[in-house]
C-alpha cells in the first residue's frame, strides 16, 4: 500500500465513522472498484480504529471525564445513570458479534449489491429522522435500548451506524444534541473492543496481517484522526439543524451507483 492508498483510506474511515453514509460500506465499494490490493490487513485495521476512537474522546473529552468522576464517587448519580443506558445499547451488538462473527465476515467481501440496498435504508432513515419535530426528550434505559439494536443492525455494511442510531434517537423524541452525543459516546466502547480483538488476533497470528511500515500506516492513523474530528464536529452541527436530509439523498446517488456497479460487473 502506497502513502496515497493509507491518506485516502485514512479519510475515507475517519468521515464515514461518523458522518450518516456508512464507513464499512465505503470501504468494501472501494475494495470493489480499486480492487483487492486495498486490503490494509489486521494492524492497520487497529491502527484506524485506534485513530477514530481518538477522535471521540478528545470532542467528548469533557463528557467523558465527568462521566468516570461520577462513577468514581460509588453512588447512583447521572453518570452512573449515563454509564448503564451506555452498558444496555453495547449488549446487541457485543451479543451479535460473539456469536455471528463468522457469518457476518462472509458480508464483508465487495459484497457491493448489499452495500446498496442498505445504503438506501440508511437514506430512508434520515429523511425520516430530518422530517420529525424537534422534541426535548431524554434518553433513557428502553431508548438505550432501541438504539443499541438498531446499532447492532448496523453492523451490515451500508448501514450507517451514527445515521441509524442518531436517527432512531430523535424518531423516538430524543433531544437532537442528546441522541447524537449518545450516539458517538454509545460507540466508544466497542470501537475499543473491536480494536483490541484485532490486536490480540494480529499477535496471534490469525488472518492477512499486511506488510507495511510504519510510516504508511502513521499516514492512515493522521488521516484518519483529523477527518473523524471534523466529521464529528460537523455531523453535530447538521443534527440540530436538521440538516441530515443532505446525506440521505448522497446515500440514495451511492446506493444507486452501487447496485448499478454490481448488476454490471
Amino acid at each position: 500500500m502506497s502513502h496515497l492508498e493509507a491518506f485516502l483510506i485514512g479519510i475515507i474511515q475517519g468521515l464515514t465513522e461518523f458522518l450518516p453514509v456508512s464507513s464499512s460500506g465505503h470501504i468494501e465499494l472501494s475494495k470493489a472498484i480499486f480492487g483487492s490490493e486495498l486490503e490494509e490487513g489486521l494492524l492497520f485495521t487497529v491502527v484506524l480504529h485506534a485513530a477514530t476512537a481518538l477522535s471521540t474522546l478528545v470532542i467528548f473529552r469533557k463528557d467523558i471525564l465527568d462521566i468516570f468522576k461520577g462513577l468514581l464517587q460509588f453512588k447512583w448519580n447521572e453518570e452512573t445513570r449515563y454509564s448503564v443506558m451506555i452498558i444496555i445499547s453495547m449488549i446487541p451488538a457485543a451479543i451479535v458479534g460473539l456469536l455471528w462473527e463468522d457469518k457476518i465476515e462472509t458480508l464483508f467481501d465487495k459484497n457491493v449489491l448489499l452495500v446498496g440496498f442498505m445504503l438506501l435504508i440508511t437514506g430512508g432513515i434520515l429523511i425520516w429522522s430530518d422530517r420529525m419535530g424537534r422534541k426535548d426528550g431524554v434518553v433513557d434505559n428502553r431508548k438505550a435500548a432501541i438504539m443499541g439494536i438498531v446499532q447492532a443492525i448496523a453492523i451490515l455494511p451500508g448501514i450507517s451506524r451514527s445515521g441509524s442510531t442518531i436517527g432512531t434517537g430523535v424518531i423516538l423524541g430524543i433531544d437532537r444534541s442528546k441522541a447524537a452525543r449518545f450516539s458517538f459516546i454509545m460507540v466508544l466502547p466497542l470501537i475499543l473492543g473491536a480494536a483490541a480483538k484485532k490486536l490480540l488476533d494480529y499477535f496471534s497470528g490469525e488472518g492477512s496481517h499486511g506488510d507495511l511500515s510504519v510510516d504508511v500506516m502513521a499516514v492512515g492513523f493522521i488521516a484518519a484522526f483529523v477527518s473523524g474530528i471534523f466529521a464529528i464536529r460537523w455531523m453535530i452541527k447538521l443534527v440540530e439543524k436538521s440538516q441530515l436530509s443532505w446525506f440521505a439523498y448522497y446515500c440514495f446517488a451511492a446506493g444507486a451507483f452501487s447496485i448499478i456497479w454490481a448488476l454490471s460487473q
